[in-house]
C-alpha cells in the first residue's frame, strides 16, 4: 500500500510518453523568477527536450497527472580540456553537451540538469524516486556515472555563507549532509564532489532585476533577493546587477 510519502507513480521517459511534453511544463513550480533568466538555460533547456527526450523523466501519479520531471544529458568528461567537473558547472555542462551533440562525439557521462517536483507534492519523497530514476536512466543506456551540479535548497536561507562552507556541513547523527536535497543525493548513492563556484550567471539591467524581484535596486553592492543562494551584485552607477551562483557537484558511480 502507497503511504501519504509514498505516492503510487508512474516515471517514464519523454522518450516514451511524448504526450506528456505539455503537461510537464504546466506544472505548478516555485522557482525563483529571476533564475529562469539564465541565457544558457533559455537557449538549451528547450532542446533537451527536442533532441535528448531520452535522457528526460517525467512521473505521474495515480490519475495521470504529471508531478515531478528530470532533466539530464549526456556529455565528454574524458577528452583535452575538460577532464574536471567545470566551476562554472550547470551552464558549462549544458554547452558542453550541445556541443558534443553537434560534433557527434560519444559521450561517457551524464548530467542531471534540473528535478522539479509540482508545489502540491513537495515533502513526499519525490524528488529522491527522480535521482533514481536518472541514475537507472544513466545505467541503462550504459554509463558508468551520473553527476549532478546540485542547488542546495535551503542555502538560500544564509545566502552569506561561503557555499565552500556550506556544502560539507553534516549531521552529527548520521554523518549525512545537513542540506536536505544533498541528503537526498547522498541517500541516493552520491557523493559531494566539489564547488561549482560559478555554475549559473544571471544578469540584467535594474530594471529587469526589479520585475523579476520586486526590490528597488537603487544601492551599489550585495542584494539578497528571496530564493537566491548568494547575493546579488548591484551597480546603479552602470546600470546592473549580477548574480553568480555557486552549486555543488556531486558524483553517483552507476
Amino acid at each position: 500500500m502507497n503511504t501519504p510519502h509514498d505516492p503510487e507513480l508512474a516515471i517514464t521517459t519523454l522518450a516514451e510518453r511524448p504526450e506528456l511534453r505539455d503537461p510537464m511544463w504546466q506544472m505548478a513550480e516555485d522557482w525563483p523568477q529571476f533564475i529562469l533568466h539564465d541565457p544558457v538555460g533559455w537557449a538549451y533547456m528547450g532542446r533537451i527536450i527536442a533532441e535528448l527526450p531520452e535522457y528526460v523523466v517525467v512521473a505521474t501519479d495515480a490519475e495521470g497527472s504529471v508531478v515531478a520531471r528530470g532533466f539530464s544529458v549526456p556529455f565528454v568528461l574524458d577528452m583535452d580540456g575538460r577532464r574536471e567537473l567545470p566551476g562554472t558547472g550547470w551552464d558549462q555542462v549544458l554547452l558542453w553537451a550541445f556541443s558534443d551533440l553537434r560534433h557527434g562525439r560519444k559521450p561517457d557521462t551524464v548530467s542531471a540538469i534540473e528535478i522539479t517536483v509540482t508545489t502540491g507534492m513537495l515533502g513526499r519523497g519525490i524528488s529522491g524516486r527522480m535521482v533514481a530514476a536518472l541514475r537507472d536512466n544513466a545505467r541503462a543506456r550504459g554509463f558508468r556515472e551520473l553527476v549532478a551540479p546540485v542547488r542546495p535548497n535551503a542555502k538560500h536561507l544564509e545566502p552569506e555563507v561561503p557555499m565552500s562552507e556550506y556544502a560539507f556541513r553534516t549531521r552529527e547523527h548520521d554523518g549525512l549532509p545537513c542540506d536536505p536535497w544533498l541528503r537526498v543525493h547522498a541517500r541516493a548513492g552520491g557523493a559531494i564532489h566539489a564547488v561549482a563556484p560559478a555554475s549559473m550567471t544571471v544578469s540584467g539591467s535594474l530594471e529587469q532585476w526589479r520585475t523579476w524581484t520586486g526590490l528597488p535596486f537603487d544601492t551599489d553592492g550585495p542584494v539578497l533577493v528571496p530564493g537566491g543562494l548568494v547575493p546579488v551584485r548591484c551597480s546603479p552607477e552602470h546600470g546592473h546587477a549580477v548574480y553568480v551562483e555557486p552549486n555543488v557537484w556531486v558524483r553517483h558511480r552507476l
